[in-house]
């Protein structure tokens, strides 16, 4: 990674320099998996790209395809070496949408049938109209 390619102050640029410690299990030339320090489940891990990006809205579109297929493969890991009965990938893109570190990140978290992890999300009907409304300004109409 290039000077240009990252932030001296983003603590995911300072590990993917080896400036800070973190536990990386898996890299390839676009993206590194490390695990998460706070995790949510047993095996959290995170999916960088190499290249910083702040957020979702930011990143590089093939950037975030590396990191989507780079998921996938930890996704399959922790099915397969963990043990997880499924698998939650998460990105939070901005503070009011629960962003602490300022680049681009997924959250690979594998799930267990009895783990006692509750996402703060309970899906529920919504209102049709409202629903409708939100499809049609995300149509630009």
């Amino acid at each position: 990674m290039s000077a240009t390619d990252r932030d001296p102050e983003c603590v995911f640029c300072k590990i993917l320099a080896g400036e800070l410690p973190g536990f990386i299990v898996d890299e390839d030339e676009r993206t590194v998996s490390f695990m998460d320090i706070a995790p949510a489940t047993r095996g959290h891990a995170l999916v960088v790209p190499r290249v910083h990006s702040r957020d979702l809205l930011s990143i590089d579109p093939a950037e975030l395809g590396a990191c989507a297929a780079a998921a996938q493969r930890l996704a399959r890991a922790m099915s397969e070496r963990l043990g997880a009965d499924g698998v939650n990938v998460l990105n939070s893109c901005g503070a009011a949408a629960w962003q602490t570190v300022f680049h681009f990140h997924l959250h690979v978290i594998p799930r267990y049938r009895e783990d006692p992890l509750r996402l703060p999300w309970t899906p529920a009907p919504g209102d049709q109209g409202e629903i409708a409304a939100a499809a049609q300004a995300l149509r630009g109409a």
